[in-house]
């Protein structure tokens, strides 16, 4: 929460001192540890891991894993009634001008047509701190700084720690129930979303969230969005507290910019041009789709993400030949090792299984590597 005005405040102090205050390292292997104050390092050719020990000069180390990291020392001591001590998390986007590999981050909402990501944590007793899901936003494509906006998810708090600002109501999103915390650290404003219980795992649409902080706060869809972290807020101890799987996925092909000068999504412009065939089963309350995704145009791909939104009172149980992430409302679907390059004019295929209430329709439309596809 607060940690982004006093980084900013540790980051002069450095500068002025000559020192460099963000630690980069190369691409993380098994078992890397940082314990450099800002320490940060990539995995998965896609993430950026980093310590952010931004509230205290005690000792905090991290060990970084192919997918996540764990806490391995964190000797600092908060204020409960204050701020915590540190945030390590990992993060797709850019953070303080640090970008993840391959980001298309910063985005501007309207562009979104879906932001989807997986999450899961492992707790521990005896320690006072949140699990925290940050989404940053701000009026301009910011890659450092602070951002006007923070939407906090807290999966879990433990301890008599609380939210900035106060509760206001609750809200239902991705099929759960939030209390609603809004206010102002000082430097940027804060919607929070607390889960009344622990949640360990997780696989959701960031882009829900965004559009609920839409109807209670300045965010419009002109705003960007910036980065998504996921990690921890200690106040006292947090040793062993881990981020075991990350993921996060935001394509683009959203409504239409308003200069009718710039390209329609709708038409492919710098993307690979696509078909999609969305075939199905349908049963009572179960289905199957079978999803073909044909390459029109003239180079091949090598590696596909496809976006697409499930309509209401869908649910995916299981897939095979891709790798889901989220189960209702937005999905994106990558592909495995043995189908992520398509030549042009060839295609490529992968399904999944459901249920569903109410009457049975098809997702409206697909965007493959953000470009909108016609329809088979």
């Amino acid at each position: 929460m607060r940690r982004f005005l006093r980084a900013l405040m540790a980051a002069g102090i450095l500068a002025a001192a000559g020192i460099t205050g963000l630690t980069l390292a190369g691409p993380a292997q098994a078992d890397t540890q940082i314990c450099d104050q800002y320490g940060s390092t990539t995995i998965g050719g896609r993430y950026v891991v980093m310590n952010n020990r931004w509230g205290t000069s005690a000792q905090q180390c991290i060990n970084v894993t192919s997918t996540g990291f764990a806490i391995t020392s964190q000797q600092g001591t908060g204020n409960t009634s204050g701020a915590p001590v540190s945030y390590p998390a990992v993060y797709y986007g850019c953070h303080y001008t640090n970008c993840s590999p391959g980001t298309n981050l910063p985005i501007q909402v309207s562009q979104i047509s879906s932001a989807t990501s997986s999450i899961s944590y492992n707790y521990v007793s005896g320690a006072t701190y949140d699990a925290a899901y940050d989404i940053w936003l701000d009026p301009s494509p910011k890659k450092d700084g602070v951002n006007a906006q923070e939407i906090m998810i807290w999966f879990n708090r433990q301890g008599s720690i609380q939210p900035i600002g106060s509760r206001v109501t609750t809200a239902t999103i991705g099929g759960r129930t939030w209390d609603v915390w809004t206010g102002s650290n000082g430097s940027n404003a804060v919607v929070s979303y607390v889960a009344p219980s622990p949640i360990t795992s997780w696989s959701f649409s960031v882009l829900d969230f965004i559009n609920d902080t839409k109807t209670r706060s300045s965010v419009t869809n002109s705003w960007y969005l910036t980065s998504i972290q996921a990690g921890f807020e200690p106040w006292i101890g947090g040793a062993g507290l881990a981020v075991t799987n990350f993921s996060a996925a935001v394509n683009g092909g959203g409504p239409a910019p308003s200069n009718p000068s710039s390209p329609s999504p709708s038409t492919p412009s710098g993307g690979a041009a696509c078909r999609v065939t969305y075939a199905t089963n349908v049963w009572d309350t179960g289905f199957t789709a079978d999803v073909k995704v044909a390459n029109t145009g003239g180079s091949a791909l090598n590696g596909w993400t496809l976006g697409f939104t499930l309509p209401a009172g869908q649910s995916i149980t299981g897939s095979w030949n891709a790798t889901l992430s989220g189960t209702s409302g937005a999905i994106t679907a990558r592909n495995v090792s043995h189908n992520g390059s398509v030549p042009a004019g060839g295609s490529t295929s992968f399904g999944f299984q459901g249920t569903y209430s109410g009457s049975f329709a098809s997702p409206s439309a697909f965007t493959l590597n953000g470009t909108t596809c016609s329809r088979g």
